[in-house]
């Protein structure tokens, strides 16, 4: 399998299409949302070139795509395109985005915050704290740490790659999956490497992660609600434990390239459904703004302490020995700067979030097409994305 900076945004490939599926209406009615989330610099000097950026992601074929960005020179932000097609409803920095494998940082701060609290050694096996009946399901998982489960060292396979999972996904668009179900997909397979020897991607992982913080606080959902999300006063990030989950009048539709012939179709109700069953690895919904300020409160040390944010960037490193990942913190080059944070991909949707330490700036892009299957439209979004990065960057 490929990643998904193979095809267009960050984040890992997890589906494998079939075609012949038979006609299922996808879209969902959502309605524009009002006024900007965050007061905005209208004097920010680089607004016109990103702009001009987010244009060409629309002219590549892009539905929408919305932005934030937080440096010297205050908040900006900005929306092309569309939130839905259909009725032409115009994408606003105010409607939510799906964050997809972004969601694995928040995750990640929460168990290192249990771990502050001495609530989780992150060096002992993950069956020290996972409960039998999910630990069960991992060959050895008594030679795996949460240390490995965090910076994707564990070995353990990963539950979408497995061809029943993925056939069940698309035969089946309305079925919700619940975390065993996912386990079940990786019973007694061998793990693919020797624990903590290599690093592999993997969103069995995080699954886990929240299996086992369900486990030590009641709900991993309740638990990043009150940890992460009411201190920071992110007022428009959900996740399982909001009343009406992802039934959001403001949530973007989205879309796909279902057969990789550039045609478009309206995903959103895959997507969504999708999304709905994920845990740890994937959920999250959010602004723009509100993923900026996610990642700013994190980076500037409100939810964690300068020792724990350093052992978040110990990163391991790839097969070319370059750096790649720390404790649920991604590490990447975008623009020809390094950069630290999280990247997703998903049915309908992509996006990504960073930090850029030489320039201390934060970024958000998110979109509504789908990034995990391969597409025509995709290289000419991706050049569209790399003039968006150099835009905001040079």
């Amino acid at each position: 399998m490929k990643t998904m900076r193979t095809y267009l945004f960050g984040g890992f490939v997890f589906l494998l299409l079939a075609g012949g599926c038979s006609v299922y209406r996808q879209d969902l009615p959502m309605t524009s949302c009002g006024s900007a989330p965050v007061a905005v610099n209208p004097a920010y000097s680089r607004a016109a070139q990103v702009r001009q950026a987010m244009e060409q992601l629309n002219r590549a074929g892009v539905p929408g795509c919305a932005m934030a960005v937080y440096s010297a020179e205050g908040w900006w932000e900005t929306a092309a395109g569309y939130a839905k097609i259909e009725d032409k409803t115009v994408l606003q920095t105010c409607h939510l985005q799906y964050l997809q494998s972004i969601a694995k940082l928040y995750m990640a701060v929460a168990v290192l915050k249990l771990a502050e609290q001495g609530k989780i050694n992150l060096d002992e096996p993950i069956t020290r704290y996972l409960p039998a009946r999910y630990s069960r399901y991992v060959t050895d998982a008594g030679q795996v740490t949460v240390r490995m489960l965090l910076n994707h060292t564990s070995g353990i396979p990963e539950y979408n790659f497995a061809p029943a999972y993925v056939t069940r996904l698309l035969q089946h668009p309305d079925h919700l999956f619940s975390p065993e179900d996912y386990l079940k997909y990786i019973e007694g397979k061998p793990l693919t490497f020797k624990p903590g020897s290599r690093y592999s991607y993997r969103n069995t992982n995080y699954v886990l992660l929240a299996l086992l913080t369900d486990a030590l606080t009641g709900s991993h959902a309740r638990y990043m609600t009150e940890t992460i999300f009411t201190p920071l006063g992110l007022k428009q990030t959900f996740y399982r434990d909001q009343p009406g989950y992802l039934n959001y009048p403001n949530l973007v539709n989205s879309y796909w390239d279902r057969y990789s012939d550039g045609i478009l179709e309206n995903a959103s109700r895959l997507q969504r459904n999708n999304v709905a069953s994920l845990v740890g690895d994937d959920g999250i919904v959010a602004t723009p703004a509100d993923a900026v300020t996610f990642l700013r409160g994190l980076l500037e040390g409100k939810l964690l302490s300068a020792a724990t944010l350093e052992q978040m960037k110990t990163w391991v490193k790839d097969g070319q020995g370059k750096p790649a990942y720390g404790l649920g913190l991604d590490y990447t080059t975008l623009g020809g700067e390094e950069a630290w944070g999280h990247s997703g991909g998903g049915i309908g949707a992509g996006c990504e979030l960073y930090y850029f330490p030489r320039k201390n700036v934060y970024v958000f892009i998110g979109l509504n097409l789908g990034t995990v299957t391969d597409s025509p439209l995709h290289p000419e979004a991706v050049r569209a994305r790399d003039q968006f990065y150099e835009a905001i960057l040079k």
